[in-house]
């Protein structure tokens, strides 16, 4: 008798994709999201065949060795900082991620972060809430604008170059950006942005957005010295990975006067917060929710979900990161 693949979800899931799943798999859920300890996860993820990541569910060289039974992990994230990717492909683990449908709706919470930040929204919430609010000035809560000023993005692919739309279509930005590759110039064209040198991105910009994927190689990218070389008075946003930052340089940056402000939905060690940042004014802190909605989220569970069916039907995958585990 045939038996049915094994699915481990660690974490809860729309009902709806895992009801999908059963149809196809033995699904080993977690809908109540009670908190399992490592052992208990490892051994879950050995009586698997395949797995239903998220971004804090972690494949590494010691799980892939204790998991001899495990042939894919479909992450539900454009990221994959939580994958061993070269140690998932030794191991013939096929790793998945959910590109192209989450977007449209982060580059909407970046730019909305970067608004956020240049107009102090969220300290301006809190001085009204503590009823500090007793008169008008001239220069209360004194922001800075974002039409017509420059914009500064590091990492252009899907989402760097939808916000950069954003922009320049909607805000009349001028849009400069740095990327190990430069765009065709009919894109960059299209986009109204320019390639510059990473010095120069810089010191030109007035807010400055990150939009690359996080490696060994781009840790703590923004440390002390490149915080010095920004604007005087220019905001930071992160949309992309915490560990990109130096978060304490980052903090010195702003409490010098260095910095107007910063915008973060992502952290070092997440979610951990550095309590250095809980203690300012002028920044935005979200809890990695810059693709949470409710449609994306969704559409970004259902393509982990085709992912795992499509490899276990026709040993195929539609958004494959290591597509040379199905060569025969």
């Amino acid at each position: 008798m045939n038996t049915k693949p094994k699915i481990y979800i660690p974490r809860p899931n729309f009902p709806q994709v895992i009801e999908r799943l059963q149809s196809h798999f033995e699904v080993i859920h977690n809908q109540a999201d009670e908190v399992v300890l490592h052992e208990h996860y490892v051994a879950k993820a050995a009586q698997s065949d395949g797995m239903l990541t998220t971004g804090s569910d972690l494949i590494n060289e010691a799980l892939l060795k204790a998991c001899g039974s495990l042939k894919i992990c479909a992450n539900m994230a454009v990221g994959f900082n939580n994958f061993d990717l070269e140690g998932m492909t030794r191991a013939g683990v096929l790793a998945t991620n959910t590109p192209d449908v989450l977007t449209q709706t982060t580059a909407d919470f970046g730019f909305a972060l970067l608004m956020a930040c240049a107009r102090r929204m969220v300290e301006s919430e809190h001085f009204l809430r503590d009823q500090q609010w007793k008169q008008w000035r001239f220069d209360l809560l004194a922001g800075h604008d974002v039409h017509g000023s420059t914009l500064g993005i590091i990492g252009m692919g899907r989402i760097g170059q939808a916000v950069a739309k954003r922009a320049s279509k909607g805000f009349d930005m001028k849009v400069i950006y740095h990327n190990r590759t430069q765009l065709p110039a009919a894109t960059e064209s299209a986009l109204e942005a320019t390639w510059v040198e990473l010095a120069d991105l810089l010191a030109q910009s007035d807010h400055v957005m990150l939009v690359l994927p996080y490696s060994a190689q781009s840790h703590h990218m923004i440390g002390a010295r490149e915080l010095a070389m920004m604007k005087p008075g220019a905001h930071l946003i992160n949309i992309a990975r915490g560990g990109l930052i130096d978060e304490d340089a980052l903090v010195d940056a702003l409490q010098s006067g260095h910095l107007g402000g910063f915008a973060l939905d992502v952290f070092e060690g997440e979610p951990k917060i550095n309590p250095r940042l809980l203690t300012l004014k002028r920044v935005v802190l979200t809890p990695h929710i810059a693709s949470s909605t409710i449609q994306t989220r969704l559409k970004m569970s259902n393509l982990a979900a085709d992912n795992l069916i499509e490899f276990f039907a026709h040993r195929k995958a539609i958004t494959p990161l290591n597509p040379q585990v199905l060569e025969p």
